[in-house]
């Protein structure tokens, strides 16, 4: 199965309902519910998401929809190779981007999707913003 990492962003998207990005993250999203992709996120981004969401609801509101969005996704765990290969990769200008990055790596994951592909420009995988790949699988398909 085609194992995908998905960015923070694009999680955020879905949860908070981001107007203009919500149905393609939606659509992300329901493949996996749908058991055509797998995707994987970084426990990172468990923590930032909750830790953002508290902007747009209340703390135990975004417990509940964090507990909800997590049958869709399998979490990778953020080990101690991943952080030192961030913190000493300089290709990364955001750390949380070279931490995304190295957990696709280990996840052996096809593809990152996130809205902000440019950080990503030194990736060895694949990177797409969510409707780039959502176009991408209906060509395939």
């Amino acid at each position: 199965m085609i194992k995908i990492l998905v960015d923070t962003n694009v999680i955020l998207d879905l949860l908070a309902k981001r107007e203009k990005f919500y149905l393609d993250s939606l659509q992300l999203f329901s493949l996996a519910d749908q058991s055509k992709i797998q995707l994987i996120i970084s426990t990172l981004s468990i923590a930032n998401t909750h830790y953002l969401l508290n902007d747009v609801m209340k703390m135990k509101d975004a417990r509940v929809v964090i507990r909800k969005f997590k049958v869709l996704v399998n979490s990778y765990s953020l080990s101690d190779k991943i952080v030192e290969l961030a913190l000493n990769d300089k290709s990364f200008k955001d750390f949380e981007d070279g931490i995304q990055f190295y957990t696709a790596l280990e996840a052996n994951c096809n593809a990152i999707v996130t809205r902000n592909t440019k950080d990503f420009k030194n990736s060895s995988i694949p990177v797409f913003r969510p409707k780039e790949y959502l176009v991408k699988m209906s060509t395939d398909s």
